[in-house]
């Protein structure tokens, strides 16, 4: 080797390890206001439009944002019922621009509160236009603030788990029993929340996941807690009639509350961030069709209990956590195209049909859920054939997490956590954009309101298996370079 190439060779050697000496974990957290200003505002939640007329607690932007000294990812919980693609681009696009964190490296995901302001149209549930083009720049804020507030920081990971609130919520039709659907057929095999101990059900048709999981960051000066990202899979909990965060925001302030986050020594630096993320809760719900014990609650009071009870469980995996110095980042991203699955021209001239001989109530909606599926049927024709689903992988040291832009049926979260090459995983829902229901092929069979096509269910059928077999591969492509990081 010449004089030149040693001497080149050294300094290489020699940068590389100054290069990995100053590489440093960070860490910020925000949460920015989204929240409406102009009442009586839409609200996602039904079949027939609602309007909220006042903000019981604020919708937010919970960011989290992490670095490990040579990638970044950034995570979004927004108080939202479901999130549409273009609202998340255009939030990328604005805090990418200003953080140079690559778009690839955001996640953004809804709670699925049914109590926040309309942001997509669902059924008769259209949103304020107005008000949707204040959401992104928000948002983005809110990841920018996050990305500024970053100081060193450890890493850590735990899981604990909550049965009391998850149950399936789609059950067995009984041998002789049936029902109509919406669109005249009386052959599906599952029901959805069908009635305390009906006569017409047997058994739920899946199992649910208890986990809560929980992925923290704190201070390397202080042990400040700094936020916390748990994830838990169960629908909204509701029972409010204002604009609310629902249990989501509720966790965020008791976790906050529970680790001393308001701590006086800290008034000085950025707030403590809790995070309550969306699991794999298509078809689990916070009621038990299996008991004919029913609990009368005022408004509000169930999501003070499950917010509590799940704190309590975030706060036990918290204290068990391993706290990591140098964690490794990395992360892949990947748009899946999916067909769309819309009705038959038999079908359509049917829809059309409905529309024009079922009367509206006196607010100009229907109350009939054909005319209302009908409406979802002639929307549908309008879509294009296929449709981009967008798909993340990422690990955090030896942790996985997945997100996918669906209400995801339980199965599949279970299906990935044991199939992770890492040692442990959770998946988020509703991410980066809503593309329905994700029910899995046997559960289409069965039939059920989660299955009935409409904007709230339209993937082609095979699509759960097609997005599990892809963020499988997407995992064990992380899997395989992490001794290269």
């Amino acid at each position: 080797m010449s004089h030149t190439r040693l001497v080149v060779s050294v300094i290489s050697l020699l940068l590389a390890g100054f290069s990995s000496a100053r590489a440093e974990f960070r860490a910020g957290a925000f949460a920015q206001d989204i929240s409406p200003s102009e009442f009586p505002t839409p609200v996602n939640g039904s079949m027939k439009g609602g309007y909220a007329k006042g903000i019981s607690d604020p919708m937010h932007a919970r960011c989290l944002a992490m670095n490990d000294g040579h990638r970044s990812l950034i995570y979004v919980v927004v108080d939202a019922c479901m999130i549409p693609r273009q609202i998340c681009e255009d939030a990328k696009r604005i805090a990418s621009q200003e953080t140079g964190v690559p778009s690839a490296h955001i996640l953004i995901s809804a709670t699925h509160t049914h109590s926040a302001a309309t942001l997509a149209g669902v059924f008769q549930s259209d949103p304020d236009p107005l008000y949707v083009k204040t959401v992104a720049p928000r948002i983005a804020q809110g990841i920018i603030q996050a990305f500024k507030n970053m100081e060193p920081a450890e890493f850590g990971w735990a899981f604990g788990s909550d049965p009391t609130h998850v149950f399936n919520r789609r059950w067995h039709m009984k041998e002789g029993q049936f029902y109509e659907n919406p669109f005249g057929i009386t052959t599906d095999r599952a029901r959805m929340n069908p009635g305390n101990v009906s006569p017409s059900v047997s058994i739920p048709t899946a199992p649910v996941d208890q986990d809560v999981a929980v992925m923290a960051v704190r201070a390397k000066a202080d042990q400040r807690p700094i936020g916390l990202l748990a994830n838990y899979s169960l629908h909204y909990v509701g029972g409010n009639p204002a604009i609310s965060a629902d249990y989501y925001g509720a966790f965020a302030r008791e976790i906050g509350t529970r680790l001393h986050a308001d701590d006086s020594r800290y008034s000085q630096k950025p707030a403590f961030v809790g995070i309550m993320s969306n699991g794999t809760s298509g078809n689990i719900n916070n009621i038990n069709f299996g008991s004919s014990i029913r609990f009368k609650r005022n408004p509000g009071e169930q999501i003070s209990i499950v917010a509590r009870s799940v704190a309590d469980a975030a706060l036990a995996a918290y204290e068990s956590i391993q706290w990591q110095k140098a964690p490794v980042i990395d992360s892949e991203e990947t748009d899946l195209q999916l067909g769309v699955r819309k009705g038959t021209r038999e079908e359509m001239t049917q829809a059309k049909e409905w529309m024009s001989t079922i009367p509206k109530d006196a607010d100009g909606q229907w109350s009939d859920k054909k005319a209302i599926y009908a409406r979802e049927t002639m929307l549908l024709s309008e879509y294009p054939d296929t449709v981009p689903v967008k798909l993340q992988a990422q690990r955090i040291g030896n942790l996985s997490i997945a997100a996918i832009p669906c209400e995801v049926f339980v199965q599949i979260g279970l299906q990935l956590k044991r199939d992770t090459p890492f040692v442990r995983h959770f998946t988020i829902s509703l991410a980066n954009g809503y593309n329905g229901y994700l029910p899995t092929e046997e559960d289409h069979a069965m039939g059920g309101y989660e299955t009935w096509r409409a904007r709230s269910s339209y993937l082609e059928v095979p699509a759960a298996t097609k997005i599990t077999n892809q963020l499988e591969t997407m995992l064990k492509a992380l899997k395989s370079r992490a001794n290269d990081l």
